[in-house]
């Protein structure tokens, strides 16, 4: 029987209704203050929020250790009530490049020993292969996180960016708690195929990118100097006239916000959680400010007229530019 990610835990269903998205404390969106990053993590589980998602490439293992820190300075109780989300999977080099995906069983379990250690925890919540290796079956991969369940060092069975004929086959293999995959007003893609497959078979969704990257924050400027070594310096949908087109659409949303007296961040995260109590999106918050602003979307009820608004402002399909470059497209479950 699947257990789906939003019914772990022993707290109330607002505790679920948001997770916290660690990847920018550590790499692709700029310096980050580590100070500042762990006391966001604190202010997060002391908000109700439990679920904190990481992965053992971010910045190679660094993100890992600060969670780690994080758990480990964190009030007894806050931290025994905290739930893990790790994948695991891609491949790095020294200069921080990105190489290929690894889920050969073997390479599962030692991923998963290294992940133990950094984070300073005897099991994982949610473990999950980051993107499906093309050279290993799924079943392969899942039968192996399925043997790490099964002796106690992992609690339950996730994947991520996978398509419908992975998730289905995974599914046949062992309880699946959840897809993690991009999903946002701007990212609808999961809408055709993906989100009826995994509602048929009961498995929940953990949406990330729901303020894309910050471009639907209400935040980002067409002014704004990216470093080298963020990630959005060379995604399309942050580049000349994408972007140009994309703050277009966010202009749209701060007037729909602005009405509501909320702020675009908000709208963005209550459009997503209005999608379905089986999803569960995570917010990439970095600071204690951007993480009280997302917050508030808890307390942003939109109603149908709010919804038509938001669908007539920023129409499925609505965004310029892929959401990866194109050399990573090959990798994900949806075609955008």
């Amino acid at each position: 029987m699947t257990t789906h990610i939003r019914t772990l835990g022993t707290t109330g269903p607002r505790v679920h209704a948001l997770g916290l998205g660690c990847m920018g404390m550590s790499a692709l969106y700029g310096e980050a203050d580590r100070a500042e990053s762990i006391a966001t993590v604190h202010a997060a589980l002391d908000a109700g929020m439990t679920l904190l998602d990481t992965g053992d490439f971010y910045a190679m293992g660094h993100n890992e250790m600060l969670v780690g820190e994080a758990l480990h300075t964190a009030p007894a109780d806050l931290r025994d009530k905290a739930l893990t989300s790790v994948k695991f999977g891609a491949l790095r080099d020294p200069a921080g490049g990105w190489n290929a995906y690894d889920g050969r069983p073997q390479a599962v379990k030692n991923f998963a020993a290294y992940s133990l250690q950094r984070l300073g925890v005897d099991h994982i919540d949610v473990y999950r292969i980051a993107r499906v290796d093309p050279d290993v079956p799924i079943e392969e991969t899942v039968g192996a996180i399925a043997e790490l369940v099964e002796q106690g060092y992992v609690r339950h069975i996730g994947l991520s960016e996978a398509s419908v004929d992975n998730i289905r086959r995974a599914a046949a293999t062992a309880p699946i708690s959840d897809l993690q995959i991009e999903y946002a007003i701007i990212t609808r893609d999961i809408e055709r195929e993906i989100l009826p497959a995994t509602r048929e078979l009961g498995i929940g969704i953990t949406a990330y990118g729901v303020l894309s990257r910050g471009l639907i924050s209400g935040h980002f400027t067409s002014d704004r100097q990216l470093g080298a070594g963020d990630f959005r310096a060379f995604s399309p949908r942050f580049q000349g006239d994408n972007l140009r087109h994309n703050l277009d659409l966010v202009e749209a949303l701060r007037k729909i916000a602005d009405e509501k007296g909320v702020t675009v961040a908000q709208i963005a995260i209550a459009w997503v959680l209005s999608r379905g109590d089986d999803i569960v999106p995570l917010v990439g918050a970095r600071t204690r400010e951007r993480l009280a602003e997302s917050l508030g979307a808890l307390d942003v009820t939109l109603d149908e007229a709010d919804l038509a608004a938001i669908e007539e402002a920023v129409p499925a399909g609505a965004a310029a530019g892929t959401r990866y470059p194109a050399a990573q497209m090959s990798h994900l479950g949806t075609e955008h």
